[in-house]
């Protein structure tokens, strides 16, 4: 089964086409190679992202202007990161954000239930049989949302 995995964010205070083109070559570094990228016409995706993409070998494709139904899979993850976790903390600084949104995007893809994927996880859990233990509450995003396994006595 193929599943949608959130494989770079970065966070900045004021970003610019090269700050954008930066993180789209370091999205390169140790991931599968990309052959397509779908983005909106914001204006942080400038000439220096437009080469950087074209050097890497990855196809941009444009969403027409106001169009965020063109790209549901990312609008949907940008509203459950608001709903699920932005809605609910106070960010102090760029550097709490971005320890905010990773220990969110670790509970996305290793704990959080998904619909689109039979109630699994994007990295799929294992089923605990009663055998393992009791059940037990792991907090997770600081307290935020939880995750339940067995764990022996």
């Amino acid at each position: 089964m193929d599943r949608r995995r959130l494989v770079h964010f970065a966070v900045t205070a004021n970003p610019t086409a090269e700050w954008t083109a930066d993180n789209c070559s370091k999205l390169s570094l140790g991931t599968a190679h990309l052959a397509t990228l779908l983005r909106d016409r914001d204006g942080v995706y400038g000439e220096k992202f437009h080469e950087t993409t074209e050097w890497l070998g990855i196809r941009e494709v444009l969403t027409a202007p106001k169009s965020p139904w063109q790209n549901p899979y990312v609008e949907r993850l940008i509203g459950s990161i608001r709903r699920e976790c932005l809605d609910h903390v106070i960010v102090m600084n760029q550097t709490g954000l971005h320890r905010v949104l990773k220990s969110y995007f670790e509970y996305y893809e290793r704990t959080r239930t998904h619909l689109s994927l039979e109630k699994d996880a994007p990295i799929p859990r294992t089923v605990q049989p009663p055998e393992f233990g009791r059940v037990i509450e792991l907090s997770e995003v600081g307290g935020l949302h939880h995750r339940y396994e067995r764990r022996a006595a």
